[in-house]
């Protein structure tokens, strides 16, 4: 099918990159399953080659492509006939080094991003927990500053690259007692003194590790605290819609190439004196699993050009994560079937691919989450916004004209809720928005005066509330707006902008 979303310029890194591949990777394959492990030599080499850091600024030795060149990587390193292979890279391109793009300090970007560009260094993400996955913001593992340095104690589990890693991007809380506004990322060394390792026995995905984490009184320094503390669950909640997009293209390209391969042993393969590609019950099942994976692939394309143009369109990946994975389920069981008792030995590929899709489903945000997540979106009406916009880049973009604008459009959506019996000011950094509903009707301004109830909120957050993109309930528990005063004021909110 001809592709609305890529030029002639991608086809020929496609071209490149999978010549790489069949020449570097795919004849060693076999026994990078059977070692269990990948020699780093073979990242180095992608490196050189510019496949890596494809999305990143050149001044870190990136590429600063547009997000079809992830999307081609992403297709051709899942077409190797192994998962373990594929989510290396997934994990330091994908999942973990844009946290340290998007929010790190420029020391930070310095220090790491060459590295994993160049192919010298490999990173991992530490979320999930023994007692904690998805659900990110009751993680238990602690950061408790002392002077320059942070003292983390705690452990993680299911983590790809915590053995063969040089660092790990950890979630921690760094305030146990404030919920996701207590969720902080720090880079941790992963061979710094405390940090130990334990590898885990998994049911695909050999030839990549994935591990447990210890860390016990782990001294990390100060420095290492990605973007601002408080704020690694805002960070985390923007960067996972990219980590289950991946997720999604890795889904279809794996099922793809799980059809082709079947196909071309079907062609072989005779029963009853004609090849399985005549029994018109196996062409069949192969038509509605063409269709289907072509439906979905092009779904999943259309979210990476939403993605690419700076959407953050958290329903949409979360369908394409779930329906791609699913699908590749449901391919990998059926074209196994088409290798009848050959499908399960181990020696015939359809057999790895059959184990290694299996975590499609879990990984990144399990099928139940992204249920849960769109029923959200469609049933209740939620809103997901990207993380906060820091307080002083507001004031710049906004100045005095903005503010005075807001005072006209809030006060004519203001004036027709009822009086609050009460005031509440909305505290945008430099700027202040005062609602004064003591009187018959409510009345706005920019009087910086003390108020019953005081809103600590960004300005992009405040347009959505009053554009009705963002739930003010929603965003008060997810800590975009932060209540200083009388919480019964701050509840009439809902009235407010309805």
């Amino acid at each position: 099918m001809k592709s609305l979303y890529l030029t002639e310029e991608h086809e020929l890194f496609r071209s490149s990159l999978r010549s790489f591949l069949e020449k570097e990777a795919i004849p060693h394959i076999d026994q990078w399953e059977e070692d269990r492990r990948i020699p780093k030599d073979i990242w180095h080499k992608m490196g050189q080659m510019g496949f890596l850091g494809l999305g990143y600024p050149t001044q870190y030795g990136g590429s600063e492509l547009d997000f079809f060149y992830d999307v081609i990587f992403t297709e051709e390193i899942s077409r190797c006939f192994s998962g373990g292979f594929a989510i290396v890279q997934m994990v330091v391109q994908y999942m973990s080094g844009p946290y340290l793009l998007k929010y790190g300090s420029d020391r930070l970007k310095e220090k790491y991003l060459p590295g994993i560009i160049s192919g010298d260094l490999i990173s991992c993400i530490g979320i999930s927990e023994p007692s904690a996955g998805s659900d990110v913001q009751n993680i238990k593992t602690t950061a408790r500053k002392e002077g320059d340095y942070y003292v983390v104690n705690g452990s993680k589990t299911f983590i790809t690259n915590a053995v063969y890693g040089d660092f790990i991007v950890t979630v921690v809380k760094t305030d146990p007692d404030a919920g996701p506004a207590g969720v902080s990322l720090l880079v941790i060394d992963r061979h710094a003194e405390g940090v130990t390792a334990t590898k885990l026995k998994k049911l695909g995905w050999h030839a990549s590790d994935t591990a447990e984490l210890a860390f016990d009184n782990v001294k990390v320094p100060a420095e290492n605290l990605i973007g601002e503390e408080g704020q690694g669950f805002y960070y985390l909640m923007g960067g996972l819609q990219l980590e289950r997009l991946i997720g999604a293209i890795a889904g279809y390209s794996a099922s793809e190439l799980a059809v082709s391969h079947a196909l071309n042993y079907m062609k072989d393969r005779h029963a009853f004196g004609r090849p399985l590609t005549k029994f018109q019950v196996l062409r069949h099942r192969l038509a509605q699993l063409s269709s289907e994976i072509e439906s979905v692939k092009q779904f999943v394309l259309y979210c990476s050009k939403m993605h690419d143009i700076g959407e953050y369109v958290v329903k949409e990946c979360s369908m394409a994560k779930l329906l791609a994975t699913e699908l590749s389920d449901k391919t990998m069981t059926q074209c196994l079937q088409f290798f009848g008792g050959y499908g399960y030995i181990e020696e015939y590929k359809i057999a790895r691919m059959f184990r290694d899709s299996r975590i499609g489903t879990i990984g990144g945000g399990s099928s139940e989450i992204m249920r849960e997540i769109i029923s959200k979106m469609v049933i209740d009406d939620v809103v997901y916004q990207e993380a906060n916009i820091p307080m002083e880049d507001v004031s710049s973009q906004n100045g005095s004209n903005g503010i005075n604008e807001l005072v006209v459009n809030i006060q004519a959506s203001a004036v027709k809720a009822s009086p609050l019996g009460s005031t509440l000011k909305f505290d945008f950094g430099a700027e202040k928005l005062l609602i004064d509903g003591t009187g018959e009707t409510n009345t706005v301004s920019t009087d910086d005066r003390d108020a019953a109830c005081t809103v600590e909120v960004s300005m992009a957050d405040f347009k959505s509330l009053i554009k009705g993109q963002l739930n003010p309930m929603s965003a008060m528990m997810s800590g975009k707006l932060k209540i200083n005063g009388d919480m019964g004021v701050a509840m009439k909110l809902q009235s407010l902008f309805a």
